[in-house]
């Protein structure tokens, strides 16, 4: 009950508050570091030691109170802890003694103890030691498999197994050496694989590229064989339109059922491209094979498109297409087929670069080609790449552009070749009609060319109306048509017909024609032989719609579209006008022939006395050669053709009379002269009579006749022979009897013009006798006509 004074009077005596906290700290046993650093900090250290002191001995009073209170409890307490001592030393003892008693029973069992922890230790190193082995045996074996594999070349296993051992034992090989080994040997292997592949890729790239000639040989033989098939299936087509007015024909049209597997037939193994492949992807390296393949093949492909320097294009062309063929059939199946090893823009740029070189070096070869059927095989071998590659996906506009590039350039090389053949068929030709004395020889010369004129088979031996030179031609414009087609053919172009058109328009007028206006202006043949030639023009300028026909057959246009189209050729027009400029030829040459019988007109006595009973020489000559001329003219030429030359023949012989008596060479002529030229010319008139019915042009309505060419010279020697010639300046008289007189020629003749000869005898005898009324007459027409001029 006296304890709280106490405790009272104990802390009143501390220094105010700050015992007080410090008290407080103490009672809840709490830190007290941080106020004795700042009693040391402020530097009032005595006061915290006066504190501390009089806590001290606070406590120390009540530790003596709690003592006073509870000693006779602490006395007890201490025998009790006496007693329990006691009890300790003699359980001290039991427990030595127990313990004496067990280390002497113990001491065998630790040793055998002993033995066996050491036995666990060797059993737990022997566990590890089975489980290293384990592993190395297991990694030892998988190293052995995957040497198994690289010898029998099957890598894909054997680097499955190295990624296994890489992935799945690498890491966990106890064995350091083992484990540096395997470490080590693993990139070795993948270097070998690798070098492995790529060697029998190696060998691959050499030996396709030996075998992409054939390849691209194969595939063009293909295409080849399709042009074929559907070349047929159009020629069947268009026989079925030719008959198609009888009737569907079962016949006609069938369904091919071949089996065209390409792929068979293209026979190449790609399986070291597609292991190499898949090996390089194996081994992370799959962008360096891709590179790697990419570069090799484009040097092969640079290696193929140079060529050969040792022999002709002609000869080395379709070798190196089929190479290039070949090598794009390859590239185009590695795309397909080779899981991402090629990409569609690396194939386009690889044809894009090769198809550029193919197009440069087909233009520098064309320029130097001189012979069109080696242009030809060289385009359609080239066509027939177009088509082999173009199946593949492969675009070829610009081998069709080259082409059509040199279009005109083989065109005219084969109007050369035309020309020259052309040339020596019409210099050799005799231009005498064919005989054709077989039936196969008619069939081969004129049926073939649809130059007869009716259906029926004639009788042989039969004689053409034309010379041997113009089948020769037919077949030389046909074959050039053909070769024309065959260029066209598998072009660019849609419609073919009318560029074939214009090149055949072009052999006959630049070619043919000319052939023809040179041999008609060189002047070396007969008359005979420019009537044969008349002839022939003639049979070939009706031949055009043949030619016509042919070439639309040729481009697949059905027979009758072509006969409905009224466009025709051109060149029938200008061999029209040839035919022309050989008719003026013949008339040349029948003037010429004329002219040499006309020279005799000089032998003419113009002053004789006498009046002739019979003709004058040069007459009897001209009348001779004119029926020679008429009988020719009418076996070969059309009547239309002989109207011309006889009627130009007619005419040169009225102008030669005329000149002859204008020109210097008559001084004068009597009356009994011209009686001679009116005995001529009646014999002239009733020949041309004669022939211009005979030859049936009476019956053409033609307006004027052969007599009518006589006209001029006719009214002449009817004015000298008039008993009133002054009638002449009757314009009546002159419209209905003189028509065809010229006031001046009239003049010139008729001052020449005597009524007798003027010999001496007669003018003495005559001297004095008056003058009769047509000398009368004929002075006043002299006079008149000179106050007329």
């Amino acid at each position: 009950m006296s304890a709280p004074p106490k405790k009272k009077t104990v802390v009143e005596t501390g220094d105010g508050g700050l015992g007080l906290g410090i008290a407080t700290f103490i009672a809840n046993g709490e830190d007290l570091g941080p106020i004795i650093r700042h009693s040391f900090e402020s530097g009032k250290p005595e006061a915290l030691m006066h504190n501390l002191r009089s806590i001290v001995k606070k406590k120390e009073v009540e530790i003596e109170e709690l003592c006073r209170l509870h000693y006779e409890d602490f006395i007890v307490a201490v025998d009790e802890l006496r007693g329990v001592l006691v009890d300790a030393e003699e359980l001290k003892g039991m427990l030595s003694d127990e313990n004496s008693h067990l280390q002497e029973a113990a001491t065998a069992l630790l040793l055998k103890l002993d033995d066996l922890l050491e036995l666990y230790s060797v059993k737990k190193n022997v566990g590890e030691t089975i489980a290293t082995l384990k592993i190395c045996v297991e990694v030892i074996s998988l190293c052995m498999t995957c040497n198994n594999y690289i010898a029998e070349a099957k890598f894909h296993p054997a680097l499955k197994t190295l990624d296994l051992i890489h992935k799945g034992y690498l890491q966990s090989i106890p064995l350091k050496l083992l484990k540096k080994v395997v470490a080590r040997q693993i990139p070795l292997i993948k270097l070998h694989i690798e070098k492995k592949v790529c060697s029998e890729f190696n060998d691959w790239l050499v030996h396709i590229r030996r075998m992409a000639k054939q390849i691209g040989q194969v595939s063009i033989s293909q295409a080849s064989l399709a042009r074929q098939k559907d070349e047929e299936m159009r020629a069947r087509q268009r026989e079925a339109e030719g008959h198609s007015h009888a009737g569907p024909d079962e016949h006609l049209y069938s369904l091919n059922l071949e089996n065209t597997d390409e792929e068979s037939a293209l026979d190449f193994d790609l399986t070291p491209v597609y292991r190499a492949h898949h090996m390089h992807t194996c081994l992370g390296i799959e962008e360096k094979f891709r590179d790697y393949y990419y570069k090799n093949r484009l040097m092969q492909l640079n290696l193929d498109m140079q060529i050969s320097t040792s022999q002709p294009f002609l000869e080395s062309h379709q070798p190196f297409l089929a190479q290039v063929a070949g090598f794009f059939v390859v590239e185009e199946r590695v795309l397909r087929t080779a899981d991402g090893l090629l990409s569609e823009s690396q194939v386009e740029t690889t044809w894009e670069t090769a198809i550029a070189k193919i197009t440069t070096i087909l233009e520098e070869q064309f320029a130097r080609m001189r012979t069109a059927s080696h242009f030809l095989l060289i385009k359609d071998y080239v066509t027939l790449l177009g088509a082999a590659v173009s199946k593949y996906g492969y675009q070829i506009k610009q081998l069709i552009e080259v082409l059509e590039k040199s279009r005109d350039k083989y065109h005219q090389l084969l109007l050369l070749e035309c020309r020259k053949q052309m040339d020596d068929i019409l210099t050799n030709d005799s231009y005498e009609q064919m005989v054709i004395k077989k039936k196969y020889e008619y069939n081969m010369n004129v049926t073939a060319f649809h130059l007869e004129y009716d259906d029926a088979v004639p009788d042989f031996p039969y004689v053409a109306p034309f010379s041997s030179s113009v089948p020769e031609v037919c077949r030389i414009v046909r074959s050039f048509v053909e070769d024309s087609v065959s260029y066209l053919s598998y072009g660019g172009l849609m419609n073919i017909y009318d560029v074939v058109k214009m090149y055949l328009d072009r052999v006959l007028i630049e070619v043919l024609n000319d052939s023809f206006l040179n041999m008609i202006y060189a002047r070396s043949l007969a008359m005979s032989q420019m009537m044969q030639l008349a002839g022939n023009i003639s049979v070939l300028e009706q031949a055009c719609d043949m030619y016509l026909l042919h070439a639309a057959h040729l481009c697949g246009i059905p027979k009758r579209v072509a006969e409905r189209s009224h466009a025709g050729l051109t060149a029938r027009a200008v061999l029209k006008a040839s035919q022309n400029a050989v008719y003026n030829a013949l008339i040349n040459l029948a003037n010429f022939k004329v002219d040499e019988f006309m020279v005799l007109l000089e032998n003419v006595n113009w002053i004789t006395e006498e009046a002739p009973d019979d003709a004058n020489d040069y007459m009897n000559e001209v009348l001779i050669y004119l029926e020679t001329l008429v009988s020719t003219a009418q076996e070969i030429l059309p009547l239309e053709a002989l109207y011309k030359v006889v009627s130009g023949a007619m005419s040169h012989i009225s102008d030669s009379i005329m000149t002859t008596l204008l020109n210097d060479g008559v001084k004068r002529f009597t009356v009994n002269a011209v009686l001679g030229l009116d005995i001529d010319l009646k014999l002239l008139e009733a020949f041309a009579d004669e022939k211009f019915d005979s030859t049936g042009l009476s019956d053409m309505g033609k307006e004027t006749t052969f007599r009518d060419c006589l006209v001029e010279i006719r009214q002449l020697v009817n004015l000298l022979l008039s008993s009133q010639p002054e009638n002449f300046m009757n314009p009546v008289i002159r419209q209905r009897n003189y028509g065809s007189l010229d006031y001046k020629k009239v003049a010139i003749v008729c001052d020449k013009y005597k009524d007798s000869a003027d010999s001496l005898f007669g003018s003495l005898s005559n001297r004095n006798v008056k003058q009769n009324a047509r000398k009368k007459s004929m002075d006043v027409l002299k006079r008149r006509l000179k106050d007329f001029s």
